[in-house]
Parts: structure tokens; C-alpha cells; sequence
């Protein structure tokens, strides 16, 4: 009879939780059991483990197997736990030494032929595995890359069951050392050194009071709402907002990067996503792949991949009532909680949401409106779709028009992208210092309670301005409050200490554009 013990890490949205993980041997028929709150795809592992031992010129044990993932109260997901099982279950034959395999962490997916597979969530989990004590980490080394970017991560790369093996002290012949020495481990092509493409605002002609709502929408970190006929540079407008953005701090990027780790779209090559991310999905995306879902534990979806970063929903109104609705939490609390049958997973959703929309189905009424063909009636369906909550979330609303050939001509030349990014980063230093101490970094981060106070002591005859406008029913409460956050970051930008009456008015009219709340 053996036991053999390691440790491998379980995730729950961007949260590790360490697992112990346990082998027993006991006489009887031969037999694998896996216990412990597996899923479909963790319960295949039995087959996997097998064959790679098999493969690694290691008998397997010809007795009764059973392996326990600890705390079994706790969802186990995904093939990152074939490695741990694997060396477990060699301990417990005493194939392996293990005064150093208990003490290490073993992450990765197995292959028949014994290889170790890449899987995702490395970063996450690495991290999760270091806060809780257990720096030493063995993972994949088509891995061991992103796994390096943990902060005080000692990383282990391995290619081959067999070569970890006979570093744990294991007696394998060496014909069959020589024999796998030649499989290349699963690598992914390497990818260039990340050089994002930033769009200029130069590219944008005309167009004064669109740019400046982008930028007020950039210092802030506000949700933007673009309408206008099609051919205006809405979607220009959009594409051009992740380069006013400055880089993210090293947590941003650390927490960043998890994110796009866990969903299989980070290349360690580059190291940490240092630029806030833009996500784009099409209007016919559906809200699995916009919120996060999946069968079992879901995965992160654009919103959550936008964190610290923009998510984009050109033709708004043409999404799914069900996409457009699931976005109501993230905005107001910055995260996405999921449920689902086998648990509850979280992910940072802290992303600016920017809205295109034409005016109506057509997309020709502008003006007074006589080239367009829609009826009434669809021109209100189409702007019912954005419901009143979602829009009384949206900070700054624009009208997009069209440009005359006039307008081109008077224009001046047009302020480039790292002209007004200038602006933008010492708007936000601004904000940082004056919100030291608080947990936020932004004014759109701002509870409504805290603006409401501080504008009452800094500009009573402000607050009473808005006061007046809640008292008409031209403002709700939230909206109130996010008229306060543009107005101080129109006071940022001016490199005010607190926000004016011009500034207010001019929140006011950012706000007001299009609606009555």
C-alpha cells in the first residue's frame, strides 16, 4: 500500500485555488478511480495517465488506484491536472523520489505518448500557487514563458513525463531515454514582438465636437454613446480611443494579462499586456461570447478581454436585447459574476463601453429627415432596443454628423494622436493624486456620494445647479452622478482643481444630447 501527495491548482474564473492532490495504491484488482468534484474533461485524464507513464518506460501500478483532488467540496475543471496525478501516482508506487516532487506545483495536460501539453490559465494559476506558498512550479515548457512573468515564480519548463520522471529520481532505461529525447515538445509558432497599430486621430477630418467628446471620454475612462448617418467616422472615432489611453500599471497589466490568459489569447513572447485591450465583436455575437458562458465553468468572454480597456459595439442597436442587457452590472460594479450548475466564476469586467449607432434602420434620418424610408414605427422599435437603463449608463452622448465640403475647408489641420494622449495622461495623473488613498483611479470610478459631498463643499452654487435639474426630471440620480465625473474631468483637462459652471454646463450638454435623462 503507497500514497502519494503533490499540489496543482484549480481555477475558478481568474481565482486559483491551490489542490492537493492525492494517489492511493491499495492490493486488489487493477483499477483508476478519480474523486473529488472532476469534470467530463478532468475525468478523461485516467486514460491520458496511463498511456504517459506507459509511454515514459514506467510500469504502471497493476493495482487498486485512487486519486483525490483536496478540498473535494471545490469544482475541478480541464486537463491541467494530468501532471499532478501522473507524478502522484508515481510517488505512491515509489517510482519517484519524492522529497521534491510534494513540494512542488505541477500544472499541464498529458499526451499518449507522455509529452506535456500547454494549457491555459498559466498565469493565473502561478500566480494563485505563489500567494499561497508554493513558488516551485513545474508547467509545460510551451509555457514556461508566461509562467516567468510571476513575480517570485520559481518555473520549471518540462517537455516529456519521462524527463521529469528521471529528474524525481526515476529508473528509466536509457534506450528509452534516447527514444523520447527526440519529441519535440508542443510549441506554437512564435509570434512577432507585440507592436500594437495605433490609429491616429489625424486620419479624422472635421468633426470638432466628436473628438472633443472622445478625449473628455478618454481622461475619464466614460462610457460613450455615438450616433450619426453612416460615412461620419463613428467606428474611426472608436478605433482611435485605445491610443489616447495611457499604459496600464504593472497590477492593470498583471490583471490584464490573466484574463486573456485564461481565454487562450495571450502569447508570452511579448511579455505582459502593457496597452489597454480593444474588443470589437460583431452585432451578431452572441451573450456567451460577450459576457463569458461556456459548458461546465465559464470562460471569460470580449467584456471581461476588454478589461482596462474598450469594448466596441458598432450598429448597438442591431446586438441581441439579451447582450446589450447582460452589460447593465458591468457597467456600474466592474466585474462579471457568472452562475453556473458547478460553481460561480468571476471575472474583472472594468472596460470603457463605446456605442455606435445609426439614427434609425436606414440610416438617413438626419436632418429633416425626407431621404429616409423607415416608418415610425421602426424608427422606434430600432431605438428601443437600447433600453432606458442602458443608455442612463452611458456618460457622453454624440451626435456624429455628416461633414460639408465647407466644414473641410475652414477645418484646421486636425490634432494627432499623441498630441491629445498628452492631454489625456495628465488628466489622469490628476485624478490619481487627487484619489490617492481611495482605491480608484478614475472619476468614472467614483462612487456618486463621494462627488455629491465633495461638489457641495468645493461649488455649492454647482451642486444646486444640478439639484435644479434632478427637480425638473431632466436628470435621474445616476444620471447626476455621472454628470459630476464628466464635470471633473472637463476640470482635469482644463488643469483646474475643481470643476466650474462652464464645466458642468458642458457635461450637461455631453449628457443631454439625444435624450431628456
Amino acid at each position: 500500500m503507497g500514497l502519494g501527495q503533490t499540489w496543482s491548482v484549480a481555477l475558478i474564473g481568474l481565482l486559483g485555488h491551490p489542490v492537493q492532490v492525492e494517489t492511493h495504491l491499495q492490493p486488489g484488482l487493477p483499477h483508476f478511480g478519480l474523486v473529488g468534484l472532476p469534470d467530463a474533461s478532468l475525468g478523461e485524464s485516467k486514460e491520458r495517465v496511463r498511456a504517459a507513464v506507459s509511454s515514459s518506460g514506467l510500469a504502471w501500478p497493476a493495482s487498486r488506484v485512487t486519486v483525490n483532488l483536496s478540498p473535494a467540496d471545490l469544482p475541478k475543471s480541464g486537463s491541467g491536472f494530468d501532471l499532478a496525478i501522473a507524478v502522484a501516482s508515481l510517488l505512491a508506487a515509489g517510482k519517484i523520489d519524492g522529497e521534491v516532487a510534494r513540494q512542488r506545483v505541477h500544472l499541464g495536460e498529458l499526451g499518449l505518448d507522455g509529452r506535456i501539453h500547454p494549457v491555459r490559465g498559466i498565469l493565473p494559476a502561478v500566480a494563485a500557487a505563489v500567494a499561497a506558498g508554493h513558488p516551485h512550479v513545474v508547467v509545460p515548457e510551451a509555457n514556461a514563458d508566461e509562467a516567468r512573468l510571476v513575480p517570485g515564480a520559481v518555473v520549471y519548463g518540462a517537455a516529456h513525463l519521462g524527463h521529469l520522471a528521471q529528474d524525481y529520481g526515476a529508473d528509466i532505461p536509457a534506450a528509452r531515454l534516447r527514444a523520447i529525447a527526440v519529441v519535440p515538445a508542443p510549441r506554437s509558432a512564435p509570434a512577432p514582438p507585440r507592436m500594437p497599430v495605433v490609429k491616429d486621430l489625424v486620419d479624422v477630418l472635421g468633426q470638432g465636437e466628436a473628438r472633443r467628446g472622445l478625449e473628455v471620454a478618454a481622461a475619464g475612462g466614460h462610457h460613450l454613446y455615438m450616433v450619426g448617418p453612416p460615412g461620419t467616422g463613428k467606428t474611426m472615432l472608436a478605433a482611435r480611443l485605445p491610443g489616447l489611453l495611457p499604459d496600464l500599471t504593472d497590477s492593470e497589466a498583471l490583471e490584464v494579462t490573466s484574463v486573456h490568459s485564461v481565454a487562450g489569447t495571450f502569447d508570452a513572447a511579448g511579455g505582459l499586456l502593457v496597452r489597454p485591450p480593444f474588443e470589437d465583436p460583431h452585432h451578431t455575437a452572441t451573450p456567451a461570447s460577450v459576457v463569458g458562458g461556456g459548458s461546465g465553468l465559464p470562460r471569460p468572454g470580449a467584456a471581461s478581454r476588454a478589461h482596462r480597456g474598450v469594448l466596441f459595439l458598432d450598429e448597438a442597436p442591431e446586438f441581441s436585447v439579451r447582450v446589450l442587457e447582460t452589460l447593465r452590472q458591468p457597467l456600474e460594479e466592474g466585474q462579471l459574476v457568472i452562475h453556473r450548475a458547478r460553481g460561480v466564476a468571476r471575472f474583472p469586467a472594468r472596460f470603457q463601453l463605446v456605442l455606435a449607432a445609426n439614427p434609425c434602420p436606414c440610416g438617413r434620418s438626419v436632418g429633416k429627415g425626407l431621404d429616409c424610408t423607415c416608418t415610425a414605427m421602426a424608427r422606434r422599435r430600432y431605438e428601443a432596443r437600447l433600453s432606458g437603463p442602458l443608455r442612463d449608463r452611458i456618460d457622453i452622448r454624440l451626435e456624429v454628423p455628416l461633414v460639408t465640403r465647407a466644414e473641410l475647408n475652414a477645418a484646421a489641420a486636425p490634432e494627432s494622436t499623441a498630441v491629445v494622449a498628452a492631454r489625456v495622461r495628465g488628466a489622469r495623473e490628476r485624478q490619481r493624486e487627487r484619489l490617492a488613498g481611495t482605491g480608484w483611479a478614475t472619476n468614472a470610478e467614483v462612487p456618486g456620494s463621494w462627488l455629491r459631498e465633495r461638489t457641495r463643499r468645493v461649488g455649492p452654487a454647482i451642486a444646486g445647479r444640478l439639484d435644479a435639474e434632478l427637480d425638473r426630471g431632466r436628470l435621474s440620480l445616476r444620471g447626476l452622478d455621472r454628470v459630476l465625473r464628466v464635470a471633473w474631468t472637463l476640470a482635469d483637462l482644463a488643469e483646474r482643481d475643481q470643476p466650474t459652471s462652464t464645466d458642468v454646463g458642458e457635461a450637461l450638454a455631453l449628457r443631454m444630447v439625444g435624450s431628456h435623462a
